[in-house]
Order: C-alpha cells, then sequence, then structure tokens
C-alpha cells in the first residue's frame, strides 16, 4: 500500500509539472530560434543593409502573422489605431537599430545593451531601495562595454548607440503594446507587424535599391522572419500562458547569453571575459528585478 501510494503520488507530481516542462521547452526553442534568426539574417546585412534586411524580415513576417492569425474583430478605430501604429513604429524602428547593432558588435554583446530598454521600463515606476541594486548593476554592465578605452575590449562607438537606440525602442515597443493591447485585443501583433512593415518598408527599398527585389534573397529572408518573428512569438504566447509571470520574465533575461553562445558557435564571435562579465551584470539586473520586483513584464517579441 506505501507503495501503491508513492508511485500514485510521484504520477501525480509528473503529470502536474509536464505541462510546466513543455512551456519550459518551448520557451527555450522561441530564444534558440530568435539567436538563430539572428545570424542567419548576416547575410542580409552584407547584401541590402540593416533597412534593406529589415524590410525583408518584416514584409514576409507580415505575410506570415497576418495569414494564420488575421484579427477577427472589427479594425481598429481612433486612439486604438494610434497605439497599434506606434507600437508597430517601435517595432519597425527596434529592429532597423538592432540590425545596425548587428553590422557592429557582436551579437551577445548587442541583445545585452539592447535589454537595457526593458529593464527601464520594469524599474522606472519603482520606488524601492533594492531596485537601485538592479539598476546599479545594469550601469555597471553597460559601463564594462562602453568604449571608453582603447584596446582589444572596446566596442565601436556607433555599434553600441545602436544597440542602445534599439532598447529605447523596446522600452517603447512593450509600452505601446501594452496599450494597443488593452484598446484592440486579439489581432494586436500582426496589425503592427503591419504597421511596422509600412514603415520600414520604404526606407530599405530607397537605402537597398533594386537589390531588395532580388528573388535569391527571398529564402533567406523568410527563413528569418519564421524564426525571428512568426515562430518565437508563437511559442512565447503558449509559454506566457501557461507558466507564472516571473518565471516567464526570469527565464527571459538569459537571452543575451542564449544570443552569445549563438554568436560564439555560428559566428565564431569569441568574447572576452570583461565582455561576458558585462553580459552577467545586465542578466542578473533583468532576472533580477522580474524576480523580486513588481509583477514581471513581458518582453516577447524582441528582437
Amino acid at each position: 500500500m506505501i507503495s501503491c501510494g508513492h508511485s500514485m503520488r510521484t504520477r501525480t507530481i509528473h503529470g502536474n509539472r509536464y505541462p510546466e516542462l513543455v512551456s519550459l521547452g518551448a520557451l527555450l526553442i522561441a530564444m534558440l530560434s530568435i539567436q538563430i534568426g539572428a545570424t542567419l539574417a548576416m547575410s542580409l546585412l552584407a547584401g541590402v543593409g540593416a533597412a534593406g534586411a529589415t524590410a525583408l524580415r518584416l514584409a514576409f513576417a507580415t505575410l506570415m502573422l497576418l495569414a494564420v492569425s488575421w484579427p477577427r474583430r472589427p479594425l481598429p478605430r481612433g486612439r486604438a489605431v494610434v497605439a497599434i501604429v506606434s507600437y508597430g513604429f517601435a517595432m519597425g524602428a527596434m529592429n532597423l537599430f538592432f540590425y545596425a547593432a548587428l553590422r557592429r558588435i557582436p551579437l551577445g554583446l548587442a541583445v545585452a545593451i539592447e535589454f537595457t530598454g526593458p529593464l527601464a521600463v520594469a524599474t522606472a515606476a519603482s520606488r524601492r531601495a533594492l531596485d537601485f541594486l538592479w539598476v546599479g548593476l545594469a550601469v555597471l554592465g553597460l559601463l564594462l562595454l562602453l568604449p571608453l578605452r582603447a584596446g582589444a575590449a572596446a566596442l565601436d562607438p556607433a555599434g553600441v548607440a545602436f544597440a542602445l537606440a534599439a532598447g529605447a525602442c523596446w522600452a517603447a515597443y512593450i509600452v505601446f503594446g501594452r496599450r494597443a493591447g488593452t484598446l484592440h485585443g486579439g489581432g494586436v501583433a500582426a496589425l503592427g507587424v503591419l504597421a511596422g512593415a509600412l514603415l520600414i518598408v520604404p526606407l530599405g527599398a530607397y537605402s537597398a535599391g533594386a537589390r531588395l527585389w532580388a528573388p535569391a534573397l527571398w529564402p533567406t529572408a523568410a527563413a528569418v522572419a519564421l524564426l525571428s518573428s512568426a515562430l518565437p512569438y508563437s511559442l512565447e504566447m503558449f509559454a506566457l500562458t501557461r507558466l507564472p509571470a516571473r518565471t516567464f520574465g526570469i527565464l527571459m533575461s538569459g537571452e543575451p547569453v542564449v544570443a552569445a553562445l549563438a554568436g560564439l558557435v555560428v559566428l565564431g564571435e569569441r568574447l572576452q571575459a570583461v565582455q561576458w562579465l558585462a553580459i552577467a551584470c545586465i542578466v542578473a539586473a533583468s532576472a533580477g528585478s522580474t524576480a523580486i520586483g513588481t509583477p514581471a513584464r513581458t518582453q516577447a517579441g524582441a528582437d
């Protein structure tokens, strides 16, 4: 009887944990997918530049998301339109600045610097003394990465500036995304990507010219859109509805590490010890503010 009871209890524990483990796996795949998509985008950057690569990604992502999640409710009006357009423009600008940074600094460092955006959103409304610790850790990480010194560890100043701009746009993306979701609800992501594409595609066409329409680029562009937008967005939404918000936020805070490892394995980007330390500081700041601060913010859809 004792053995039977133990067996039933074990099955119950495992049964309760199974959905959580599946969600954790989905979130890990989403983070890997985003970073693999970023490594694939490097070939687009070489061919059509940051604006062209962003235009191709958003164009294909728009087609994919509208095909699977066209909003069934009436189209937005009034304030909802403004919120969705602002959300989409922030998304497009975030991707543009991120790709511009990738041309100048390693992937893991670009993602780490960009993470200061959602961290700022998470701590902006807080007045607790402990939150200054997370801000201090993030600032320390940035100081370790900023080009304040000469030598091999110094980064391209323009690349750092672009990554910081991407972080600012990520913060705006979170704020406007929440507002758009509140005002309109379902289908916001697809409409937001469409708005971002309407902003960025003309810029990409102007920057890259006829090269943007070369059919040889389309398979890579479709793969980047799938891996960086459509697939991770779906997996993150799956995980977000099944995991506690804090757990989701803490796990997403590890994305700079995943990016650095992807850059090392796929692109051969080797970081110095001080750069790994900087990433660790920013990851710790993001995870700490999520775990101990106010309810975790959603970081889905970035990069």
